[in-house]
């Protein structure tokens, strides 16, 4: 099976989870992690799952799935105990071409949860197909552990730092690599940061005045 790799956004759009039980709150909490708007069918919930509701981080419908919950929905998971209702709800979503993802039941699903590393914006998406989550989860705590706790702030810096370049530097292949070798290079918040005293050199010598107009290049 060929998958695609691709980020979602996901802010406000109605997404439904069918289920709160240990495994449906691990996919809540992801898409709580990308601002969706959150609908929990099921009637029983785990006690992190009725936080989240009394919180006002989701809706919480005590009740059994039925046909029909997923009108005008963008995304559904299926996380219940009972195959044949986890079943019920991925037909309802083809029908409706509601993305659906089926835990822990490869076959009916549309996309898999990857296991996930996070540092700031910096994101690692790691799967195996469905084939093994074991193998997805240890491969993430091996990146975890060598990736430092600060490339979030590091990369936040470098963000910066980039928008400071393409605002001033016209497009072109100059700039594109000079980019890619920042991106190799200690970066701070301090304006007498090497680097930045470095990109404000490079914007001199290539075109200082360019500039606005320029579109940016898209990043490989």
């Amino acid at each position: 099976m060929s998958l695609f790799p691709i980020y979602l956004k996901l802010t406000a759009r109605p997404c439904v989870v069918v289920g709160a039980g240990a495994v449906a709150a691990g996919k809540i909490e992801s898409l709580l992690a990308a601002d969706a708007k959150i609908t929990v069918i099921a009637p029983e919930a785990t006690a992190r799952v009725q936080e989240w509701a009394e919180a006002g981080d989701l809706r919480w419908e005590r009740r059994e799935y039925r046909e029909g919950d997923l009108a005008g929905v963008f995304l559904v998971v299926a996380g219940t105990s009972t195959p044949a209702v986890n079943r019920a709800v991925f037909a309802e979503a083809s029908a409706a071409g509601v993305l659906c993802n089926s835990v822990d039941d490869p076959p009916f699903c549309d996309f898999y949860f990857p296991s996930v590393v996070r540092r700031g914006e910096l994101q690692i998406a790691i799967s195996t197909g469905g084939e093994s989550p074991a193998l997805a989860q240890r491969l993430r705590r091996e990146i975890q552990e060598a990736l430092p706790l600060d490339t979030g702030d590091w990369l936040k810096e470098l963000g910066w730092l980039r928008r400071e370049v393409t605002a001033a530097e016209p497009l072109g292949e100059e700039r594109r690599l000079f980019l890619h070798d920042l991106a190799q290079r200690e970066v701070c918040g301090y304006e007498q940061c090497p680097s930045r005293i470095r990109a404000r050199r490079h914007a001199a010598e290539h075109g200082l005045a360019a500039s606005k107009a320029a579109p940016e290049e898209k990043e490989p």
